[in-house]
């Protein structure tokens, strides 16, 4: 049966407090331990909760921190100890971490509760935290990989007690460590942990815009352009975005060049299309006259490109700022190579449109390429299924039309024929009916 020992107890703790602040810390804390046990055994779980409350804030108030930490583990191995009551004092530790005088004494009562939490479930909040104010301080040291591997400790995921944006807070900061050491396949798994229904809510708003940067940066280690056009489009979309005028303009634009950059075929083409139905686009005009450029059914010439759009897309003017993926390092280089990349794929994918075949010389001649980089550019476009494509080396030609067998041959003339006839007797049927309507309108005036 549950006794309730508060009121008994309050004159005892009040005892306690004064015999520590006259520095009687030990006989205190005997006096303690003995209510301790009285209440434990009687099952009181509040009063038990307030007395190992007491037992560490008397600790810390005159600074024995062994005392403390050995006092942190000697309560909670205490036999039939009750959750509820260890709970309490975790809480009431954990508020102590920052208020320590130094880091040494820090870290060794962060060691200590995270000790005696482990394996725990009621205290599995307040352990992650633990864990995460250690990895900081890790990080701070220089030590990337120790502070990214006790944080991938923690499957917050699973935590019933935490709220829904602390766990989304601990999982970005998985995410951020794990790129911080270049585990970019960790961190594309950790990403999955979070579903982008959480960010609908505008209190989330803020969570949205870290997760999609740190996705971007992700999607940066592999190139994979289109994943970033798509993240920069989930940025815009933002509502936090679109109030500030510069911010959706610098995220209009990266989204241009990054669905410009995005390997040539359906998806990409889809992609452009989609970017170039935005009204604000009318915004930043050589940012869309880009766009339109890969959008038309026209060769796009390289030495084009560059005399219209290389100062504004590199330099940037007062009206349109540069996005800075241009600029001299490595991978800005790479983008340049790929934009002139792009521009070829264009061109060849627009060249299939129009012919079925054509001299692998006259194609090159049109590039402004070698044959042997044509070739190599058309084999990637076939490879990639963005067009078809025989190349015949002894004569020369290349040509984009599959040949079929016959009796495909025939069944498609079949198919056509039959839907033609099919139109011309529902037309024959249309004009049919239309004269016997006019005939008999006419009868009827007549013999009015």
């Amino acid at each position: 049966m549950e006794v309730d020992n508060c009121q008994k107890m309050d004159e005892k703790l009040s005892e306690c407090e004064k015999l520590a602040a006259t520095g009687k810390l030990n006989e205190a804390l005997e006096i303690l331990y003995i209510m301790e046990k009285q209440a434990r055994t009687a099952c009181d779980a509040p009063t038990t909760g307030r007395i190992l409350m007491t037992i560490v804030r008397l600790c810390f108030q005159v600074s024995e921190w062994d005392m403390l930490n050995e006092n942190i583990v000697l309560l909670t191995k205490r036999r039939s100890q009750l959750k509820q009551a260890v709970a309490k004092m975790i809480q009431e530790t954990y508020t102590y971490v920052d208020r320590v005088p130094t880091k040494a004494i820090k870290l060794k009562l962060i060691e200590v509760l995270r000790q005696v939490t482990d394996g725990k479930i009621y205290v599995e909040v307040e352990r992650a935290r633990l864990t995460r104010i250690l990895s900081e301080m890790k990080e701070k040291e220089g030590n990337i990989d120790e502070a990214a591997r006790l944080l991938q400790e923690l499957q917050v995921e699973t935590y019933g007690s935490m709220e829904k944006r602390e766990k989304a807070e601990f999982i970005l900061e998985q995410m951020r460590l794990c790129l911080a050491r270049k585990d970019y396949i960790r961190t594309q798994i950790i990403s999955k942990k979070i579903s982008p229904k959480f960010f609908t809510s505008n209190e989330a708003q803020d969570l949205k815009l870290k997760f999609y940067e740190l996705s971007i940066n992700l999607a940066e280690a592999d190139s994979s352009y289109s994943k970033i056009c798509q993240y920069y489009s989930e940025i815009y979309n933002t509502p936090v975005i679109r109030e500030s005028e510069n911010k959706w303009k610098e995220t209009l634009r990266r989204m241009v060049i990054y669905g410009v950059l995005a390997p040539s075929n359906h998806d990409q083409k889809k992609m452009i299309l989609r970017i170039s139905d935005d009204k604000n686009l009318e915004m930043i005009p050589k940012y869309k006259e880009l766009l339109d450029c890969f959008i038309s059914q026209e060769i796009v010439l390289w030495s084009s490109i560059i005399s219209r759009f290389q100062d504004i897309i590199l330099k940037g003017c007062k009206e349109s700022p540069s996005t800075g993926l241009f600029e001299t390092d490595t991978e800005d280089q790479k983008r340049w190579e790929r934009l002139k990349e792009r521009v070829v794929e264009h061109n060849i994918c627009v060249i299939a449109n129009y012919y079925i075949s054509i001299k692998l010389t006259r194609l090159a001649e049109l590039l402004h390429l070698t044959v042997a980089e044509t070739e190599e550019f058309i084999s990637n476009l076939v490879v990639t299924k963005t067009i078809f494509a025989r190349i015949d080396r002894p004569t020369g030609i290349v040509n984009f039309i599959k040949n079929c067998e016959p009796d495909v041959k025939l069944n498609d003339w079949s198919k056509k024929t039959r839907n033609l006839m099919g139109l011309i007797s529902k037309t024959t049927y249309m004009i049919t009916r239309e004269e016997m309507l006019k005939a008999r309108g006419n009868n009827l005036t007549l013999s009015d």
